[in-house]
C-alpha cells in the first residue's frame, strides 16, 4: 500500500520538528477528536470511517519518498527527517464505534502517545472522518425517511473518485442497502447494483429494440427505465416485452408523487401488478419523506448522500485535551478560545437509558488515567468507548468487510435506542443533552 504519512499539514510536522529542539515531542500527551455542534442543526450524527483510518495508520510510514520529499523541500530540519524516519505510531485510541450515534462534544476518538506521535495523526484523523460521518449523518437521515424500502446509493459521478468509494461504505454502514461503485464493492463488501443508462436507450433504433436487448442479456426480471421519452409508451412498451412478471421499472425525471402513481396504475392495468417501481431524480432525505405515501418500492439517491445533503462536514475537531506535566502529574488542558472553547481532560463516554431508550450522553471527565470511569461505575449506562489500537497494533475486528458489517449491524442497534424525537427531519436541538461531571 501506499505510504499514507503525507496526507497532513504541513504544521504537524513543524511543531514536531520545533518540539524535538526543546524536548516536549515526547511528552505523554492525550488528543481527543469532537465535533463542538451538530452540522444542519440536526439531532444526532453518525460516527463513519474508524475502520478506514485503521487501514491508514497501518500505512502511516516516511519511506523514502516522503522523506525525499521532505529533506529536498526543506520542510523540517535533519533531526527531525531522522525522528521520520522511524515513525511508527506506538500509542492506544480509544473511540465509538463506528456506526455510533455521536453529539456535541462526544470524544469520538481518544489518542493517547507522546506529542510527536500523536499529532502528527491530526490532518488524516479529521479528513477521513469528517468526511465519512457527514455521508453517514446524511444517508441516515434518508433511511430514516425511506422507512422499510430499500435504498441504493448512486452518486460516484457526483464526488471525487476516492471520496466516492468511502461515501458509498459510510452510506451503506448507515442504512443504504447497495451502491452502483464497483470498486466499493470490492473494498468493502457492500452489494452493487445497476442495469442501464439512458444512454443505453438512445443508443438502439427504437425503445422497444433496447428493452429487448436488456431483457435478453439481463432477463426479465430486470428493471427497465421508462422515462427516456415518454414515460407511459415506455411502461407499455416494457411490460409487452417483458411481460407481467417484468422485474422493475425505473423513474429518473417528473413530478415524482404524481408520475410514480400514474405508473403505478398502469402497471396494474397492465397485469404486471408484483412489478417494482424504482425512482431516482435528486433525491434528498425531504424528497424520500414526501414520497411516502407514494406507490414507490426503492429509492437511488446521488448527489445529496455523498455531499452531505447541505452539510459536507461534520466539522469536527481534533484538539489537546490533557498532558503530563514537568513534575510527572497529569493536567487537563484546553482551548479558551471565543466560540472555540474545548474542555480539557480525559473523558469515559456513556450513553444513560431508561427503559431501553437513550435519555443522555454521558461525559465523565478526569486529568489523569487512574480516575478514568468504568462501566461499572455507571450500570445504567452503555459505555461507548472500545479499544481501537492498542500500543501501535490497530484491531483488526474493525477492519475490512467485517468491519463494515459490523458497523453496520451496530449502527441499526444504535438507531432503536435513539429516543423518536431524534428521527425528525427538521432542525433542532440534538436529542440527546450532553452532561458532563467530574471523576469522582
Amino acid at each position: 500500500m501506499a505510504s499514507s504519512a503525507l496526507l497532513t499539514d504541513r504544521y504537524e510536522l513543524t511543531m514536531i520538528d520545533a518540539a524535538l529542539r526543546d524536548g516536549t515531542a515526547s511528552r505523554p500527551c492525550v488528543f481527543e477528536l469532537f465535533g463542538r455542534r451538530l452540522p444542519g442543526a440536526r439531532r444526532f450524527g453518525v460516527v463513519a470511517g474508524t475502520g478506514r483510518l485503521l487501514q491508514q495508520l497501518r500505512d502511516f510510514r516516511f519511506d523514502d519518498d516522503e522523506l525525499r520529499y521532505l529533506r529536498d523541500n526543506r520542510v523540517v530540519s535533519a533531526e527531525a527527517i531522522s525522528f521520520f524516519e522511524g515513525y511508527r505510531f506506538s500509542g492506544s485510541i480509544l473511540g465509538y464505534r463506528e456506526g455510533e450515534a455521536y453529539f456535541p462534544g462526544s470524544p469520538v476518538l481518544t489518542v493517547e502517545g507522546t506529542f510527536a506521535e500523536a499529532v502528527v495523526l491530526e490532518t488524516l484523523a479529521l479528513s477521513i472522518l469528517n468526511h465519512d460521518s457527514a455521508v453517514a449523518n446524511a444517508a441516515a437521515r434518508m433511511s430514516i425517511a425511506a422507512g422499510d424500502r430499500p435504498l441504493a446509493e448512486m452518486g460516484s459521478r457526483r464526488a471525487a473518485e476516492r471520496s466516492a468509494v468511502a461515501a458509498a461504505r459510510a452510506a451503506y454502514i448507515a442504512g443504504f442497502g447497495a451502491t452502483s461503485n464497483l470498486e466499493a464493492g470490492r473494498a468493502w463488501g457492500i452489494p452493487t447494483m445497476g442495469t442501464a443508462a439512458h444512454a443505453w436507450t438512445l443508443l438502439h433504433d427504437t425503445e422497444e429494440d433496447a428493452f429487448r436487448s436488456q431483457i435478453e442479456a439481463l432477463g426479465a426480471d430486470t428493471t427497465l427505465l421508462v422515462d427516456t421519452y415518454d414515460i407511459r409508451t415506455g411502461v407499455e412498451t416494457a411490460v409487452r416485452v417483458a411481460g407481467t412478471g417484468l422485474g422493475g421499472v425505473r423513474i429518473d425525471s417528473g413530478d415524482l408523487p404524481t408520475v410514480a402513481a400514474e405508473v403505478r396504475a398502469q402497471l396494474d392495468e397492465l397485469g404486471a401488478t408484483g412489478t417494482k417501481i424504482t425512482v431516482t431524480s435528486d433525491l434528498d432525505e425531504f424528497a424520500i419523506a414526501a414520497l411516502a405515501a407514494s406507490p414507490v418500492d426503492a429509492y437511488g439517491v446521488g448527489t445529496s448522500v455523498v455531499t452531505g445533503s447541505g452539510a459536507p462536514t461534520a466539522g469536527m475537531v481534533y484538539k489537546l485535551v490533557a498532558r503530563q506535566g514537568a513534575d510527572g502529574g497529569w493536567v487537563g488542558v484546553a482551548k479558551a478560545s471565543t466560540d472555540k472553547a474545548s474542555k480539557g481532560g480525559r473523558k469515559a463516554a456513556f450513553r444513560t437509558l431508561e427503559r431501553g431508550t437513550a435519555t443522555s450522553e454521558l461525559i465523565v471527565v478526569s486529568d489523569g488515567f487512574e480516575e478514568v470511569a468504568s462501566a461499572a461505575e455507571h450500570p445504567d449506562a452503555r459505555a461507548l468507548q472500545v479499544v481501537l489500537v492498542d500500543h501501535g497494533e490497530p484491531d483488526p475486528a474493525y477492519e475490512g468487510h467485517a468491519g463494515v458489517a459490523l458497523a453496520r449491524e451496530h449502527h441499526a442497534m444504535v438507531r432503536e435506542e435513539l429516543p423518536v424525537k431524534a428521527l425528525a427531519l427538521s432542525r433542532s436541538d440534538p436529542a440527546l443533552p450532553t452532561v458532563y461531571v467530574d471523576a469522582e
